[in-house]
């Protein structure tokens, strides 16, 4: 009796083993799309990336993630400045604990800048939307989380890359920052006419549930980050705002 209950034992466990694994689920795909242009200096470079890592290691962000129906997100972090220049600083990783969020926000601090150069928001949007496609596992829910100081001064049409876009499904939320401290050449860049969260509202983001915040200046970073990738995971779109909270 005891070799046929043996003989059963070995026999479960080679059909467990030659099963396949069982494919793991998660709630979405987000790009983080930074702003790497020239009007950015490199004090305030650091700050966005310290603001970014910062932000994926908040407890507040974990807590949003865990919540969802599984549990997880996958996410990459890309860095672009004109139409030639996106770089994937962080490739497609999933998070379902802190350890995977670490993990992204120490190679995010690692890396080196990508560029110094105009900027192209429509070419970020057309690199992240392509960029879904090498995505595994996939999620219906495609977020492209673009943030930047300044309008789009390169490259095609920004609309006609939004709408393309979220024609295909993609939702794009927007960061403005407001440079406070941009050099005299870049004001026409840093403060398009009507103000930048406007030019934002009307040409950066689209889809459902799109929302924009926008940030004070380049010190509150983090704080505006960590409040926008709760919203966006969580799937409770947030209402314009400054990360003081005061509506704009």
């Amino acid at each position: 009796m005891k070799s046929l209950g043996l003989a059963a034992a070995l026999a479960a466990a080679i059909l467990a083993a030659a099963a396949p694994a069982r494919a793991e689920g998660i709630d979405m795909l987000l790009v983080l799309a930074a702003d790497v242009s020239r009007s950015i200096d490199d004090g305030e470079f650091d700050l966005q990336r310290k603001g970014y890592a910062a932000a994926l290691s908040d407890p507040k962000v974990l807590a949003a993630i865990t919540a969802g129906p599984n549990r997880a997100i996958s996410l990459s972090y890309i860095e672009w400045s004109g139409p030639n220049d996106q770089k994937i600083v962080v490739e497609w990783t999933t998070i379902r604990d802190g350890e995977g969020a670490a993990t992204v926000a120490a190679a995010i601090l690692a890396a080196p800048r990508s560029f110094v150069g105009r900027t192209s928001i429509s070419s970020a949007i057309d690199f992240s939307a392509e960029y879904f496609a090498a995505a595994s596992p996939s999620a219906s829910k495609r977020v492209i989380d673009i943030s930047g100081d300044g309008n789009s001064n390169s490259g095609r049409p920004i609309a006609d890359a939004r709408d393309q876009a979220v024609a295909a499904g993609i939702t794009i939320n927007g960061l403005a920052i407001i440079n406070t401290k941009a050099s005299p050449g870049f004001l026409a860049h840093t403060q398009p006419p009507g103000g930048l969260p406007n030019y934002y509202k009307e040409n950066v983001i689209g889809g459902p549930g799109a929302f924009l915040m926008v940030v004070e200046n380049f010190d509150t970073f983090a704080d505006a980050m960590t409040r926008k990738l709760v919203s966006e995971i969580a799937g409770r779109p947030a209402a314009a705002h400054t990360a003081s909270l005061k509506p704009f």
